[in-house]
């Protein structure tokens, strides 16, 4: 994301030279230059362990959020010829030069759990960073990842008062999916993100958001649940099926979680 935030502004030609020591980013950082246009001069190791990466501003990089076209180097991103028969009729999606013009990602999140969510980001942020349109349509126990932490004064019946004592207000509440032990397990894997310089839940959504990521929450899900709209962090949509459907027919991705 740092590479991306950094080339995104910058004309065309424009060389950057960076540096990491994760062993992942020797793959990914290769595969984000295929897929967003770029060209990978250089990319080695040194004795220290150090990865030194140069790269080539190649290819126009979309903001944060906009529908993002085919990857250059995609069939959908080669150039058409004189000879190319009429066009289709336009349609979502559709290139009437030939291939999916689109590479939009959707993620499902029914799951409440602390490590689910953060896989979530970090996949919703690799793929902003990336220049792709991102939507998290968030349903049932994942809407408590929307909630404020703090409580808010809202009219509630006696069974949506319930509810809400009995789900977790707020990524600071969240439990794991295995190991919890009673929240001790949470609070584990959130001292040994931050000893890994690894980018916090909270961190990690607000990254989302400032590059676009759409935060959708399900309205149905809501009114069942009795979540009301005031108790949901700033920037979140309300939407239902459709909503869902319509960003998952343009996406080239959809994972429920």
């Amino acid at each position: 994301m740092k590479v991306a935030d950094t080339l995104r502004p910058l004309p065309i030609g424009t060389r950057l030279t960076a540096e990491a020591t994760e062993d992942a980013f020797l793959s990914d950082i290769a595969v984000w230059c295929e897929r967003t246009g770029n060209h990978l001069v250089s990319l080695e190791r040194d004795e220290n362990g150090v990865i030194h990466v140069v790269i080539d501003k190649t290819a126009h990089m979309p903001a944060p959020g906009a529908p993002a076209a085919a990857c250059p180097s995609s069939p959908a991103g080669r150039a058409v010829s004189a000879e190319t028969p009429a066009a289709a009729p336009q349609q979502i999606g559709f290139n009437p030069d030939g291939g999916d013009v689109r590479h939009d990602k959707t993620f499902v999140v029914f799951s409440g759990d602390l490590d689910k969510t953060i896989a979530v980001f970090i996949m919703a942020n690799g793929a902003a960073a990336m220049g792709r349109k991102v939507t998290i349509f968030f349903t049932f126990w994942g809407l408590n990842i929307l909630r404020k932490p703090k409580r808010v004064r809202v009219r509630k019946t006696l069974i949506e008062r319930m509810f809400g004592m009995m789900m977790p207000r707020g990524t600071r509440k969240l439990g794991l999916s295995r190991m919890n032990m009673g929240g001790i397990g949470a609070k584990m894997i959130r001292w040994i993100m931050k000893s890994k310089n690894v980018e916090s839940l909270e961190s990690l959504m607000r990254q989302a958001t400032d590059h676009g990521v759409r935060l959708v929450a399900c309205q149905m899900s809501m009114d069942i649940m009795g979540i009301h709209q005031e108790e949901l962090i700033d920037g979140v949509e309300l939407g239902g099926v459709s909503t869902f459907l319509g960003s998952g027919e343009t996406s080239d991705m959809s994972l429920f979680v």
